[in-house]
């Protein structure tokens, strides 16, 4: 793809005139998509755009731009007392990048996506006006907006409900599950708790086929709300090329299962527990120049253990090991149109990039959409338009969305391309 322009965006006059100007492409936020849906030609960059408009301390609303940050946002709103309802596995994302995505957290099987704590939206649409719209209010754009991947309009600003907390402190417990039948009775067993994961090993076989480590989490009442500010390690270069081989992988993997410790409770501050890879700047450098690719997938309930088996052996059989694999429960699906997670299990992979790995993926998705499942838009980058189409049912009536607003032939990117939403 040739080099985007850029243009850097500090007001939603900045938009307005981008779009008088013909703009075609997309809007971005801090870059952080693991797949091609915040490349285009154009992209508005707005990082600049990144102030909190207001915020009510008493009731926990608060109005920001969807430049800002989950990291500035928390380091406003921990330390009065509130949280974010719902949140990804990394805080350098903007909120908007967050709610174009709909994200889901560790508390999905619970509380659903961050959608379900909008109050509202302000969205640019491609003649320039602003509108208003919630679950009430121009909700089929709404709807439409929130999972949409920033191709209704440009989310310029997000009015969002936090979630009350005493502590900047999470009281965790850990669990081991020596195989995948273990891991899911964990979670059947613990689907009351307000945070759940569990961190699997891809390349165990046998009887050991899915051995996980399974972490829960409630919001601590003691530990007092200071936020603590501790500089970030960070790789300085690219690591050679096969350095996360399947070996090294299945070595780590037998330590860290280990060094579990089964029925261990304690607290722990939330980055650590919510953001562990953000401890380390430039994390992706461990991959190498060729990178990796994050495939993460949800299937419904009644077939999640027949799917995750079946994926399992075939990643352990091509000896293709994921350096991070993350189960989780996910439940009810919602209204949006294109949001990812329904009521069952979620898997996300991170895999060293290699040519191999990209039929053994085709044959994935097969499995995943056969059985009722979808891949993560936010995390993907190769999915073909088929499989997109069979995975989001809804995918005529969002498009439908965007013809009706004008967005169609303008908010546009890679990934809309590639999905045939553009045509």
């Amino acid at each position: 793809m040739v080099s985007a322009r850029r243009h850097p965006i500090c007001s939603d006059e900045g938009i307005r005139s981008q779009l008088k100007q013909g703009f075609q492409g997309i809007s971005r936020g801090l870059g952080r998509s693991y797949g091609d849906s915040a490349l285009a030609a154009a992209v508005l960059d707005l990082t600049g755009l990144d102030c909190i408009r207001s915020f009510d301390h008493r009731r926990g609303i608060i109005h920001c731009y969807a430049g800002i940050s989950l990291q500035e946002l928390l380091s406003v709103i921990v330390p009065s007392g509130w949280f974010l309802p719902v949140t990804p596995g990394t805080r350098f994302v903007t909120l908007g990048g967050a709610v174009a995505s709909d994200v889901h957290g560790k508390n999905h099987h619970l509380d659903g996506c961050i959608s379900a704590f909008v109050e509202q939206l302000e969205i640019m649409t491609a003649n320039g006006d602003v509108l208003v719209c919630s679950q009430t209010e121009h909700s089929d754009l709404f709807h439409a907006s929130c999972g949409g991947m920033g191709l209704t309009g440009v989310i310029v600003s997000i009015c969002l409900r936090l979630r009350a907390v005493r502590s900047c402190y999470i009281e965790q417990t850990t669990l081991r599950a020596e195989n995948l039948q273990v891991a899911f009775e964990l979670f059947a067993e613990n689907q009351g708790a307000s945070y759940s994961v569990a961190w699997l090993d891809c390349l165990a076989r046998g009887d050991n086929l899915g051995r996980s480590v399974v972490m829960l989490g409630e919001h601590a009442d003691s530990g007092g709300l200071k936020m603590q500010y501790k500089a970030q390690f960070a790789m300085p270069l690219d690591m050679p090329t096969g350095l996360l081989n399947s070996s090294v992988v299945r070595n780590f993997n037998r330590l860290y299962y280990r060094h579990a410790v089964n029925g261990q409770e304690k607290e722990v501050y939330f980055v650590p527990f919510f953001y562990p890879l953000d401890r380390l700047a430039h994390w992706n450098r461990l991959y190498g120049k060729q990178g990796f690719l994050q495939y993460q997938f949800v299937v419904p309930e009644d077939a999640a253990f027949v799917v995750m088996t079946e994926v399992l052996s075939r990643i352990s059989a091509a000896q293709l090991g994921s350096f991070l694999c993350v189960l989780k429960a996910t439940g009810p699906g919602n209204a949006n149109y294109l949001s990812f997670p329904l009521q069952g299990m979620s898997l996300a992979l991170d895999f060293s990039f290699t040519l191999s790995l990209l039929p053994l993926l085709n044959e994935l998705d097969a499995i995943v959409v056969d059985h009722g499942g979808r891949i993560y838009l936010a995390k993907d980058a190769r999915m073909s338009a088929a499989i997109f189409r069979r995975a989001y049912p809804k995918w005529q009536i969002f498009s439908q969305v965007r013809e009706n607003y004008g967005a169609a032939g303008v908010f546009c990117s890679a990934q809309s391309n590639r999905l045939g939403l553009d045509g």
